[in-house]
């Protein structure tokens, strides 16, 4: 991390959740798959990892580096569980967000999940904090993805650098329980970033599953408030001087009380567009 000592930083060692390495693709399905078929095909791999406390270097925490940030910024919205909310005031607090953080031309939020392990058993939209590690976009997906969103305009956007980034925040703080692990994009190599396809009824998405190297270093924001977000750079068309890649995944935080409300957190995807 620039220069920074993490050996003797504090943090945790907590459980992450990889990939075991596999010779054949693996697939998810977000649906009941055929009969016979299995809805993953990949097995997880856990591993005890220390997760630094990046608080202690949140003011020298860079998007181009280490692939995500820290920011306090509150946000006007009512309820992140209301969809028209959602959609009407915090996407653009998002785009704005990302606008000034990276120095934008254009940020076009898209798309978000909320999570909430109380309430995703309902037959709802919500869904349970994503414990195994992963990158939302591989060099494939995240043109497609432009490709897909961006109509008549996406050759065009796609001849100048662009880059997808979540952005991460508790709805209700402190939040203890299923903490977000990030990884620091200077130690994550190529080869543990495995394309694994996502099938959905209607298409087919591609994200990187993650295979263990100890050369990872890891680290999280314990206790986030809901007036906080984290910025995550999943892809940058850049080959070079920012961050291409990022994985992140939630874990069980040892120190987590026995008695801690579970997570509640929306991630907001979002386009982002350059002018070089």
């Amino acid at each position: 991390m620039d220069g920074l000592t993490t050996l003797d930083a504090q943090g945790v060692v907590a459980p992450l959740t990889f990939m075991e390495p596999m010779a054949e693709k693996p697939f998810s399905y977000n649906y009941e798959p055929p009969s016979g078929t299995v809805l993953r095909n990949a097995r997880p791999q856990t591993r005890q990892v220390k997760i630094i406390d990046a608080r202690q270097f949140a003011d020298r925490l860079s998007l181009d580096r280490e692939g995500f940030v820290l920011l306090h910024r509150p946000t006007a919205a009512k309820s992140l569980y209301d969809e028209d909310e959602i959609t009407r005031v915090y996407y653009p607090e998002c785009e704005r967000l990302i606008a000034e953080a990276t120095g934008a031309v254009r940020v076009h939020a898209f798309d978000h999940i909320v999570r909430n392990a109380a309430l995703s058993a309902k037959g709802n939209q919500i869904k349970q904090p994503a414990t195994r590690v992963h990158n939302d976009y591989t060099a494939w997906s995240a043109p497609q993805r432009v490709r897909d969103l961006m109509g008549a305009e996406a050759e065009e956007l796609l001849r100048h650098r662009y880059a997808e980034i979540n952005v991460w925040r508790p709805i209700r703080g402190p939040l203890l329980a299923s903490p977000l692990a990030l990884c620091d994009a200077q130690t994550l190599a190529e080869e543990n970033l495995i394309a694994s396809d996502l099938l959905y009824r209607d298409r087919k998405g591609e994200i990187y599953s993650v295979t263990y190297n100890p050369g990872q270093c890891w680290y999280y924001f314990p206790k986030m408030q809901a007036d906080e977000a984290v910025l995550i750079r999943c892809f940058d068309s850049a080959p070079h001087g920012a961050a291409r890649f990022s994985a992140h995944g939630a874990f069980d935080d040892p120190e987590t009380p026995l008695d801690a409300p579970p997570r509640e957190s929306i991630e907001v995807r979002a386009l982002v567009f350059f002018k070089d």
